[in-house]
């Protein structure tokens, strides 16, 4: 880590960050190449600007152009998009249910299987809101529409995610993952 008060190497930083910014990438494109070109595409972007972003701020930059990068891109894809599910999910370590429990690891692959089967705006409006917190507003400004656009989306996703993986809401209610 760098501790004298300038940026971060970019290949540290990738070392460091990448994972977690492919985990962010997937939950998007809900494929694992398409998230590897998103990340590195991202990343292509902020080179260039790399020295001025400011210091503890690359992560974040480097996710709002994952967003943009995708929520452009989808818009053009829109028509001919095809889902697939991937044999291979990137991890996420560290979190709440990701400590090897059996009903963490349900939930999290029926989660990740629905996901996969929503439509790219609505899986791109839950990661927006749940997985990234951000606002309706925040939410809508990254995806180019309005508010109530991204709340009926949000209505739309949700009640989709319910009929496909039923079994998430009464995992979670009943308090089996922590």
């Amino acid at each position: 880590m760098n501790t004298t008060g300038t940026s971060p190497d970019l290949a540290q930083f990738v070392a460091a960050r990448g994972r977690a910014l492919l985990q962010l990438a997937w939950l998007l494109t809900a494929d694992v190449p398409a998230a590897q070109d998103l990340v590195q595409e991202a990343l292509a972007r902020a080179v260039p600007r790399w020295a001025d972003i400011e210091p503890g701020r690359h992560e974040a930059y480097v996710r709002t152009t994952i967003r943009s990068v995708w929520v452009d891109g989808f818009r053009r894809r829109a028509a001919r998009v095809r889902l697939d599910l991937v044999d291979e999910l990137p991890e996420r370590r560290g979190t709440a249910g990701s400590d090897g429990g059996l009903e963490g690891t349900a939930v999290r692959l029926s989660l990740r299987a629905a996901l996969a089967r929503l439509t790219p705006r609505q899986r791109t409006v839950l990661v927006l809101r749940f997985f990234e917190d951000l606002t309706e507003a925040q939410t809508a400004q990254a995806m180019s529409c309005s508010v109530s656009t991204v709340k009926s989306q949000t209505r739309h996703a949700l009640h989709r995610l319910r009929e496909l993986a039923p079994e998430l809401e009464t995992l979670l209610l009943e308090g089996e993952v922590a």
